[in-house]
């Protein structure tokens, strides 16, 4: 059987002593790894996502590698939310997958990276754009400010997740048209309520490990 390696990640302490976010991570595993392998050893880091040098990430790294053992995550964003990462370790030979997508190829894994670090991108361009006009104003900034930030984060991890039902193999073989027809067509709108267009599916998947496509 497979052998796999449990990686979760919080973001605060509240999160990582209460088992908010935690729970359902370790139950989304859980549920995967029964019937299918070996559950080796489970890791966890309380840390912010941007950070790819956490310490009990680069220990499950490391026995995954001695073990010749999976990566086993709940989803996408709790190990890494950089697209250069993720190609880097697919580039290892790590198995890595993800249990809320269990059947996704290595391709469709940086498809999926590059449409969230692209949003989360946009997202910050907008957020500082809105608060230099606020400051240009006047506005007092501080906490609204980073709350402000927060709340478009959010938006884009939900963007983001918004897409991978939609984005298959059968899907990413079609032309830039035909993607953004289909995302039409299903409803889904990029995270400020626009319609997709050709060029906005090609930037988003031009993205991937700096290839241009």
């Amino acid at each position: 059987m497979t052998k796999f390696i449990a990686y979760f990640r919080v973001s605060t302490q509240r999160q990582g002593k209460s088992g908010l976010g935690l729970a359902a991570q370790q139950r989304k595993i859980s549920d995967f790894v029964a019937g299918t392998g070996t559950l080796l050893a489970e890791f966890c880091d309380i840390q912010s996502g941007r950070d790819d040098s956490r310490a009990e990430l680069q220990h499950a790294i490391q026995l995954a590698k001695r073990e010749n053992a999976k990566i086993v995550i709940a989803r996408l964003d709790r190990f890494s939310r950089r697209v250069s990462f993720i190609a880097n370790i697919l580039e290892q030979g790590i198995g890595l997958v993800c249990a809320e997508m269990p059947n996704a190829t290595d391709f469709q894994l940086h498809i999926f990276a590059a449409l969230a670090q692209e949003e989360r991108r946009l997202i910050s361009e907008r957020t500082k754009a809105a608060l230099a006009e606020a400051k240009r104003r006047g506005k007092i900034l501080g906490l609204n400010g980073r709350n402000l930030a927060a709340k478009n984060r959010r938006a884009a991890d939900d963007f983001a997740a918004s897409l991978r039902a939609k984005l298959d193999a059968d899907l990413l073989r079609c032309s830039y048209s035909e993607i953004a027809r289909q995302l039409n067509g299903a409803g889904i709108t990029t995270v400020t309520g626009c319609k997709f267009y050709p060029q906005t599916v090609k930037n988003y998947l031009k993205r991937l490990s700096g290839v241009s496509l």
